[in-house]
This record gives C-alpha cells, structure tokens and sequence, in this order.
C-alpha cells in the first residue's frame, strides 16, 4: 500500500506527515524556525528556513515511520498563505519573505484599489478586495520602496511554490494558493490579465496554475538526495493551508462549514458556485477541489489572543503547570470556566494584530471593555475567549447572509482540542458542533490530495469520504445561548464605537 507525504510549510514551523493510502498516519514531525519583525507590523522569513525544515522533517518521517523510498508515492504540498518569494534571473532569493500577516501594505492597497478603478470594479476581477495580508500589495511595495530589488526581480512565488521550486525545479502554483493573492481572476481560475495590466505588472512574474490535485512535477534528483527519498516521485499541486485543512477537515460538500481556531481563527464554507460578498468581508477563493470554490473569513488573532493572554498574564499558571507536567492551558481553563456565561459583561475585543474579517482594518486594536472590581482572571481568561468566538460567529453570519447553508460546523485547531471551548462555540454559534477523526490540518489534506492525484482515489470527494468521520459532537446549551445571542450584538457595535479611535491611537505611533 503506497504513503504519501503532506508537507505544511506553516508561520512557526513545517509539519510533514506520512499517510497510508487508508489514511492512518504512519509519522509526522515538525521542524521550528523563527519569525523576524524588523518594524512595526512588519513580519518576515527566510525560506531558507523552509527549505531545511522541510528536509529536516522528511528525513525525521522516514525515520520514524520506518519507511523506505521506494513506499512514498506523492508528496503534497500546503503552506501560509500570501507570502511573497522574490527570485532573480538565477533563482535565488533576493530577500527575505514578506508574510501573510505583514502590515506594511496600507497605501499599497489604497494604490491598487485605485487603479483597479475602485473597490467594486477590482471586486469584479479578482471577487476580493485588497488587503494588507494578500500577495500584490507586497509586490507593489516592492516597486515602490525597493526599486533595486523589484527591478532583479523575475519570479514571485508563494511559500509552498518555493518549497516545490526546491523539489522539482518547477515554477507553479495552484487554484486555491493563488486565489490569495489578489491576482487570480477566481472565476475563471486563471491569473488576470485585466488586473495585472492595470497594476502594470508583468504577467511572467507569475508560476504557472493547476488545479490542486494535479501532478506539477517530479522530485529530482539532488532534491531527492537531501531528502532521502527517490527521484520522480510526483508532487501534487497542494493547497494553501487553509483549503488544505477544509480538505482534512473534509470540507467537501455543501452544508458542511469548518471553524478552525488555531492562532488565527477561520471559518470556511464550501460552495458549488462562485459566491462574493459584494462588501468585501468575506474572501471567495478557489477551493482545493477541483472547480469549486469557498467562502473563507478570517480573526487574524484567535486562538492567538489565548495566547498572548497566557505569555503576558499567566507565569504562574505556566510555572504551576510545569511542576504538574500539564498544558498551562488546562489551568487557564479551569479559572475560565469559574466564571459565567457572558463574563459578567466584560468584552474582549480579539484585534492584537489588526483585523481582517469582518473590518479589513490593521488598525484595530486589542481591547477589554466593560471591567469593574467583580473581575478576576477567570473573567479576563473567559472574556478572551469569548471574544475570540464572537468574532468567528461574525464570520457566520455574514455566510448565513449570504444564503451559503451552515448545516455542520465542523471544529478544528486548539479550540477544538478543549471540551470547554467546544462547548462554549456550541453556545456562541448557536447550534451543534461535531470535531472529526482526523485532526493533523493541512498536512493531511494535503497528503490526501497526493493520494487522488496520483490514482490512489478517483476524486478529493471520495478521499475524503474513505477516510473522514465525525467522533464527537456538542450541542448548544440554551440558557448559554441565550446570554450570548443578547451580548453578540453589543460586541458587534463595540468596534463601530471604538473605530475612529483606533485609526488615532495609531496616528500617535507615527
């Protein structure tokens, strides 16, 4: 029975994983590397940093899994989106990768916006609007502040593209990847000529596009050599990490939602039919299943508002849980969970790091709105995630607005792994939630996109479906529900209060 290999290239490390043609996983392991800011919501990589992770963490699977090989049958390949790779004439990289959660691009977006002929029209071409986060913002950029380095210029590839640069020699990318950077007419399924003729960029700075279960090239030799495996295995086109984990969440077919808190918090909807939320709110890709498409919103600081909550406020807990040899989260919870529904009425509002969705606004701060001297740390750590499931549920609701029917809500990430969490956005989302048999992301659905495109299955569909099951699900509880439906709003207003204020706040950094 072939393995196939899925390879994430993620913001704090890669994760590969081997999986059997069945879908049990055989070995994963995942290789760190750092992250740099050298400016203010600046946020780069070296993807030489990638490119050792993934060789590192390939060697480590084969090891573990005690695999030969010639066992591996296709590699898969997912990774963060909209992250800019720069390459010269001789292919290598000019400087370091600007990230998806770079915010250097404000005027960049306000540029493209306005020579795309406004927000509708470029709404039209690519159905997004232009984010700080997407890919031609940073390219813009480039020209703009880096003329040197845009001039050497000859390629731009995302992460996982540069990944499968290094494996095949070949520049490509893929439907759902591509859909992310603000260049791909998403309709059609193709790179916009329209736009980039506008935009006044060469359409050869672009890879080629596949479908994401497509065969992009082969691994070649001296990468098969540094990876220990054999030449001429086949290299899928892959996902971006967030098609990639609908498709190990199983996100292939209407009805079925995914709620991913992990970091960032996303919530992603499958559709048949290309759906654009004509504000802009919510992003329309292409999906990693082969012309389809999806609905994606997504809280730039979920999962990560835990987490800054925990490093910033929560060193005794840490210290606490190192001698029980727990999670600290676990205790964290614990005091959460003291605390009632609703907090009492204090609002955590989630935008650490700005927000993408429902705002589009990087200037959008953290907020905790509502304390009084009846709060403790249980409420500070419940109103945190509070706030963090509200913001998902704007995601939903706007998808409900949009008629795209919400029938499973599948959890995924961090949030999914904590019962109490699970509960809480049962009673947030206001209906049951259920969590899967297969909980390893992108690598995943990834490897399992290696597996249908190299003939192990006759679609994604039925991948899936061989391999996917629910084993657990919540249900709502109703005097919970109640207390939130009547605080959702509240939360939802609390922005549009503080809006005017957050664009000051950041005038006094300039």
């Amino acid at each position: 029975m072939p393995v196939y290999l899925g390879v994430d290239i993620g913001t704090s490390g890669t994760k590969t994983l081997a999986m059997q043609e069945d879908g049990r996983i055989l070995a994963s392991a995942t290789v760190e590397y750092p992250l740099s800011n050298p400016k203010p919501g600046w946020s780069e990589q070296s993807p030489a940093d990638w490119w050792q992770a993934v060789i590192d963490s390939v060697r480590k699977v084969m090891r573990a899994g005690k695999l030969k090989p010639v066992d591996i049958g296709g590699i898969g390949l997912s990774g963060q989106m909209h992250g800019s790779v720069f390459l010269d004439k001789s292919h290598n990289v000019i400087r370091p990768a600007l990230l998806w959660n770079d915010q250097r691009t404000v005027a960049e977006c306000s540029e493209i916006e306005s020579l795309a002929g406004g927000r509708a029209e470029l709404i039209r071409m690519v159905a997004n609007p232009a984010l700080t986060g997407f890919t031609a913002p940073k390219i813009v950029w480039l020209r703009n502040r880096e003329k040197r380095n845009f001039d050497r210029t000859v390629q731009v590839l995302l992460p996982k593209d540069y990944v499968r640069f290094c494996l095949t020699g070949e520049f490509a990318t893929e439907v759902s990847d591509a859909s992310g950077t603000l260049l791909l007419d998403v309709v059609h399924r193709c790179w916009s000529a329209e736009l980039l003729q506008k935009l006044d960029l060469s359409g050869s700075l672009l890879p080629k596009v596949y479908e994401s279960e497509d065969v992009t090239g082969v691994l070649t030799e001296s990468a098969a050599k540094l990876l220990g495996l054999r030449a001429g295995i086949p290299v899928v086109g892959g996902g971006g990490d967030q098609a990639a984990s609908a498709i190990g969440n199983g996100i292939v077919g209407r009805g079925v939602v995914s709620a991913t808190m992990g970091t960032s918090g996303v919530v992603f909807a499958h559709s048949d039919e290309v759906q654009v939320d004509p504000h802009g709110r919510l992003h329309t890709f292409c999906h990693a299943v082969r012309g389809k498409w999806h609905v994606m919103g997504c809280v730039l600081s979920a999962g990560g508002s835990l987490q800054w909550f925990r490093n910033q406020l929560c060193q005794d807990e840490v210290a606490r849980a190192k001698k029980l040899k727990i999670d600290p989260y676990e205790l964290i919870t614990q005091e959460a969970a003291a605390a009632p529904a609703g907090s009492e009425g204090l609002f955590f509002l989630p935008y650490l790091t700005g927000e993408r969705t429902p705002h589009a606004d990087p200037h959008a701060r953290g907020s905790w709105i509502g304390l009084s001297l009846r709060h403790g740390k249980g409420h500070l750590a419940r109103s945190v995630m509070e706030g963090a499931t509200y913001a998902m549920r704007d995601s939903l609701e706007i998808a409900r607005s949009m008629n795209i029917p919400v029938q499973e809500i599948r959890l995924s990430g961090g949030g999914a792994r904590s019962e109490f969490w699970r509960q809480m956005q049962a009673d947030i989302y206001g209906q049951q939630v259920v969590t899967i048999n297969a909980s390893e992301g992108p690598a995943y659905g990834v490897a399992l996109l290696a597996a249908a495109g190299t003939g192990a299955y006759r679609s994604v569909e039925e991948a899936c479906r061989a391999t996917i099951s629910v084993v657990t699900r919540t249900k709502p509880k109703a005097a919970a529900n109640r207390i939130y439906n009547g605080a959702f709003p509240v939360y939802q207003r609390l922005y549009q209060s503080l809006k005017s204020d957050f664009a000051a706040i950041q005038g006094l950094l300039k």
